[in-house]
């Protein structure tokens, strides 16, 4: 679980980064996908908002800008890889269960996915170094407020999917 909420916790500020650093800080658009798209970080109070109210210096803008652009090149492979594994799952089976070969589908993707999460735990502590105790404090009441919401919502659902049995 402990784990669970650090990668929601680093996909937050990684998105909120990636969307903060943009020219323009937004992509898709009213309308489009990706930042200020429907459904897409950085739209009203998204993660984007989040490392805005931390009130970045410029110097912490291009330090964050520096730790994603090398995250982003340092995982690309790893992505990808993770791309091609789950869309090999999607396709299913071709008839009868195989069990190896679901074994080692999930194997491959579970190896892929630790050395994401060592990747993301490395740069998260990268972007905390570029924090002021302050602002980390900031983001840790942001994240917190996140996961209540996130609970709230998980609660909401489970009464709803309830109500129709």
């Amino acid at each position: 679980m402990i784990i669970s909420l650090a990668v929601v916790a680093v996909a937050l500020v990684v998105a909120a980064i990636a969307g903060f650093a943009q020219e323009g800080g937004r992509r898709g658009g009213p309308g489009g996908r990706g930042f200020g798209g429907p459904g897409g970080p950085g739209g009203p109070g998204g993660p984007e908002r989040m490392l805005h109210d931390l009130n970045l210096t410029d110097a912490q803008k291009t330090q964050l800008k520096q730790i994603t652009d090398s995250f982003e090149a340092s995982t690309k492979e790893l992505r990808e890889q993770m791309h091609t594994l789950h869309e090999n799952q999607m396709k299913g089976p071709n008839g009868a269960f195989d069990e190896a070969a679901v074994r080692a589908s999930a194997e491959a993707r579970a190896k892929v996915q630790v050395e994401l999460e060592v990747a993301q735990a490395r740069m998260m502590s990268q972007v905390l170094g570029v924090l002021t105790a302050e602002q980390k404090t900031q983001l840790e009441q942001k994240r917190q407020e996140f996961e209540q919401r996130r609970k709230e919502r998980e609660t909401e659902r489970g009464s709803k999917s309830g109500d129709d049995q």
